[in-house]
């Protein structure tokens, strides 16, 4: 099946005379002979300014670069030495939030409060206990909503606005409430242009 060739309108047939008569060829020896037609009328001059860089239309005014995006630092979990030395209590614990009895937007909002305040203070590990939620025997509804906060505070810390606060964390050992609670470590504060290192 042939298809119909089209044919251009006299509209499209002026464009592309116009933009092969104001073109320049790439290697002009290679060129075709114009062919002989009437003149067109040209558009009207553009304003000087920076198409007279060289640059054509769109080309002559580029966009602003956007800034970079900042890539907040990879979460890294407690290394086990690490982690029996604060079991062993060779390593302290330098303060520690109970979320208990706190609904999630409290508890949300109390935690990066506190992270924040640790880490101005100076503390390299702290201690978040979330509970281990209702058993199911004590869940008296039927609703076994256990362990909110157990699931939450996991995901809150490694959220992209406490990666300049958090450094990592891992469940604490028995003796600090095991998977009821978490260490976690903060990372130290980044000096201002300022301020000189302490």
């Amino acid at each position: 099946m042939s298809r119909r060739r089209r044919h251009l309108s006299k509209e499209e047939r002026t464009l592309w005379e116009t933009v092969a008569r104001t073109a320049v060829p790439l290697r002009p020896e290679t060129a075709p002979a114009p062919e002989e037609t009437a003149p067109l009328p040209l558009p009207p001059a553009e304003p000087a300014g920076p198409a007279e860089s060289g640059l054509s239309g769109a080309a002559a005014f580029s966009l602003p670069k956007r800034p970079k995006k900042h890539v907040p630092p990879p979460l890294q979990p407690i290394d086990r030495r690490t982690h029996s030395r604060v079991s062993r209590g060779t390593v302290g614990i330098d303060s520690r939030i109970d979320l208990h009895g706190l609904t999630q937007a409290e508890a949300h909002d109390r935690l990066h409060g506190f992270l924040r305040l640790s880490q101005q203070r100076g503390d390299r590990l702290v201690l978040v206990i979330t509970g281990k939620g209702r058993s199911e025997s004590e869940d008296v509804f039927g609703f076994n909503e256990r362990g909110v906060l157990r699931r939450l505070v996991p995901r809150w810390l490694a959220e992209p606005a406490m990666r300049g606060v958090v450094v990592g964390f891992d469940e604490a050992h028995r003796a600090h409430g095991g998977g009821g609670a978490l260490y976690v470590r903060i990372r130290k504060p980044r000096k201002g242009p300022g301020e000189a290192e302490a």
